[in-house]
């Protein structure tokens, strides 16, 4: 059905994540890619100087990590995993762009009164995306 497939992926939600890259091999065209998307949100100056220098680093090592423990190298598939730094929404975007995708694969929470007013990262994505979006509850 689709030839490359993004698969947004929050860390904090494992499970989550299992069960949207389970759901996009079933929607995977033969020889189609699949590219797990994981963004490292920037940290306010303010709070980053009180961090210990390497902390940064370190969290990019332990996520690329996390990501390639989802791979089950037994899939004989094409998944690969990219780790990008900045707003979540934008950065998956981008990813959706560079790897010119056919659809977005992304969890959503119950909104809350919080995203009443700021949105959240599946909502900006369903606005913004320039191919199909499949949000998963």
């Amino acid at each position: 059905m689709y030839a490359r497939i993004i698969v947004a992926v929050d860390l904090e939600h494992p499970a989550q994540a299992r069960a949207l890259l389970a759901r996009a091999t079933g929607l995977l065209d033969g020889g189609g890619e699949i590219r797990l998307v994981h963004v490292l949100e920037n940290v306010p100056g303010y709070i980053a100087a009180e961090l210990p220098d390497d902390l940064a680093e370190r969290r990019r090592a332990e996520a690329a990590v996390e990501l390639r423990a989802m791979i089950d190298p037994a899939l004989e598939l094409r998944i690969v995993h990219d780790l990008r730094r900045g707003a979540p929404a934008k950065q998956i975007l981008r990813a959706a762009e560079d790897s010119n995708a056919d659809l977005v694969m992304i969890a959503s929470h119950k909104p809350g009164l919080g995203d009443y007013f700021i949105g959240s990262t599946a909502s900006r994505v369903i606005r913004h995306a320039q191919c199909s979006v499949l949000v998963e509850r």
